[in-house]
């Protein structure tokens, strides 16, 4: 055998076998997000564990009726993003967050699949969805939309308790 064909064989030998040598962790960019990060404002929860956890929370509006709205910004390294909720009596009735566009609905949706189930209700409208859980004490309701790629619009969770009250309208 002559050195080029040496050669040629080690070179391909070398190409076959590089893949195996290769393990690596694959995590999505920009995305370290994880459902505890909204654990404090879940229904029942207590206004003082997220003004001592959120420092900036912004006191939006007070009806008549008691109850109050507030925005707080959570924040991570790489991303930041909108959470709205409201309080009765000092207690968390319902919260709305408005998901960064960059976040990966896959991942989301998953991560909302592996911790409640599969969805109780689906609705797609053109490409946007929605999807609902309901839960004995509370509703969850996400939506996500495609383009180029899909994104998460919103993730939503509100007391089924409050839902009953004429001061709580949803869309059912």
């Amino acid at each position: 055998m002559n050195l080029f064909s040496q050669l040629t064989y080690v070179s391909a030998l070398i190409l076959l076998l590089l893949p195996l040598g290769l393990s690596a962790k694959v995590k999505a960019p920009n995305y370290d997000f994880s459902l505890d990060s909204l654990q404090v404002f879940m229904p029942g929860a207590k206004l003082e564990d997220i003004q001592a956890k959120f420092k900036k929370s912004v006191k939006l509006q007070k009806t008549d009726k008691g109850i109050s709205l507030y925005k707080v910004y959570v924040e991570q390294i790489r991303y930041k993003f909108p959470v709205f909720f409201q309080t009765k009596d000092s207690m968390i009735i319902d919260f709305y967050a408005r998901l960064p566009a960059y976040f990966l609905h896959d991942i989301f949706h998953q991560s909302i699949i592996n911790r409640f189930g599969k969805q109780d209700k689906y609705f797609k409208k053109e490409e946007a969805a929605v999807y609902i859980w309901n839960k004995k004490k509370n509703t969850h309701v996400y939506s996500g939309a495609c383009t180029i790629t899909c994104f998460p619009i919103y993730y939503t969770v509100y007391s089924n308790e409050m839902k009953a009250s004429p001061l709580f309208k949803t869309l059912d």
